[in-house]
């Protein structure tokens, strides 16, 4: 029977990687399912969270 030695870093590596491929499938399904919402018009449109905010140039010039 033949063991195989791994370091710490090739441990590291793999579990990186498997972080990275679980971050991956979550990021390219989050923006798929945006486009199929986008598509059939399921998705909600969001208020602009600044339009509250009223600036005058002379606000900006008094400072």
């Amino acid at each position: 029977m033949y063991f195989l030695y791994f370091d710490p870093s090739v441990g590291a590596m793999i579990v990186q990687a498997i972080v990275a491929t679980v971050a991956g499938v979550i990021l390219f399904s989050k923006n798929l399912m945006y486009k199929i919402k986008t598509f059939f018009g399921l998705h909600k449109h969001q208020d602009d969270l600044y339009e509250d905010i009223n600036v005058d140039d002379s606000d900006v010039d008094k400072k």
